[in-house]
């Protein structure tokens, strides 16, 4: 039975509330818990939740690699707001997991958070949701490698920055629906151009990027063109994908 973005959104706020931690990381669970009820719409679970629904699975069954995907984005941020790298204090309108419990325990707490996603993604008879997620991770990293480094290329930066965990968010529903690898190159199409829509947004949001580079006209039609493109590629895929068809539209309505 296919549901809402919010109510799936609230499903993956119940079990992140209700997630057990490994008992051995002790007293670290209160600064990872502490990254994790940091707010956000939850897309990317979302995201993974709406595609093994649409593909007729008990959403249920997807909570954890749903969960997994999103531990693995607090990661991303816990270890992005660090002093070494983007040196944000603040996230969402409170003090970032680092100026919370400092420095070096939010570096453990990520490194934590991230061995939790991969545990929970290795709870599934398939290897695939981890090997997904785990894919993803290497790329995001590579991806703020690159950045570091000035790369000119800013689509590549932002394709394994950004995009590579919203591919891992469709695909790890798809592999913890076990739907066969031979139908899945249509969802990873239509996955790639949901990220680069996202980030084309957020860098309207922001003032940055895209619109640094050709202007915010410029960024707004490029946004258009990819809302466009994955509507096309959900459009071509035989599932029941109204769903998604809304958290593409939700995401386009925010560059007007």
């Amino acid at each position: 039975m296919l549901q809402s973005p919010e109510e799936l959104r609230e499903l993956v706020e119940g079990y992140l509330e209700g997630l057990a931690l490994t008992p051995a990381l002790g007293s670290l669970a209160t600064s990872m818990r502490y990254a994790l009820a940091g707010g956000g719409k939850r897309i990317r679970p979302v995201l993974c939740l709406a595609t093994g629904d649409a593909v007729g699975a008990a959403v249920e069954a997807l909570l954890p690699a749903a969960a997994a995907v999103e531990l693995v984005h607090t990661f991303s941020l816990v270890h992005d707001d660090l002093p070494a790298l983007d040196d944000d204090a603040e996230r969402r309108g409170r003090a970032s997991t680092w100026a919370e419990h400092g420095e070096a325990t939010a570096i453990l707490a990520g490194d934590a958070l991230l061995g939790e996603a991969v545990r929970l993604a290795l709870g599934y008879p398939t290897t695939a949701v981890a090997q997904e997620l785990v894919a993803a991770t290497l790329g995001m990293i590579a991806g703020q490698q690159l950045d570091l480094e000035g790369a000119p290329d800013l689509e590549r930066v932002n394709r394994l920055k950004t995009g590579a965990l919203f591919e891992a968010s469709v695909m790890c529903g798809l592999h913890a629906a076990e739907v066969p690898t031979g139908e899945q190159a249509p969802w990873r199409q239509f996955a790639v151009e949901l990220g680069a829509l996202f980030q084309l947004v957020d860098d309207l949001l922001d003032g940055d990027g895209a619109v640094l580079r050709v202007g915010e006209e410029a960024t707004r039609r490029l946004a258009d063109d990819a809302a466009d493109r994955a509507r096309e590629r959900l459009a071509a895929i035989p599932a029941e994908t109204s769903v998604l068809e809304g958290v593409v539209s939700d995401l386009a309505a925010r560059t007007a």
